[in-house]
């Protein structure tokens, strides 16, 4: 994988309701899960499938939020998951200014996500 410092854009698989939320708040402030671990989980585009795969199988109403990282200054760090790969971190809320797509994420024939192209 790139360099944490070489990826244009980051993104967030969020449910449909919760993302709508965000947008009336104009701000995304995490998901239960986000909330519990203390910052915004994001994953890379070359992440991001095994992502839904692993934390997200078989859930519909989904979302795909591209985030420019460049955009988040010094609250986004790269951290070690426990597979070793590293992951963008958002250690405070997500201003929308950052956002440049919101993208359906819904579930094919084979209950497996259908992912867009991704930058």
């Amino acid at each position: 994988m790139a360099g944490s410092a070489d990826i244009r854009f980051i993104y967030k698989i969020c449910p449909q309701s919760l993302w709508r939320e965000a947008e009336k708040a104009g701000v995304f402030r995490g998901a239960p899960v986000d909330a519990q671990d203390g910052f915004i989980h994001f994953s890379t585009a070359a992440q991001a499938i095994e992502t839904a795969a692993r934390h997200f199988a078989g859930q519909d109403e989904l979302l795909l939020v591209e985030v420019e990282s460049t955009r988040l200054g010094k609250p986004l760090t790269w951290e070690v998951s426990r597979g070793g790969a590293l992951f963008p971190h958002l250690y405070g809320d997500l201003d929308l200014a950052a956002v440049t797509k919101v993208m359906p994420l819904p579930l094919g024939e084979n209950g497996q996500h259908v992912f867009p192209p991704l930058s």
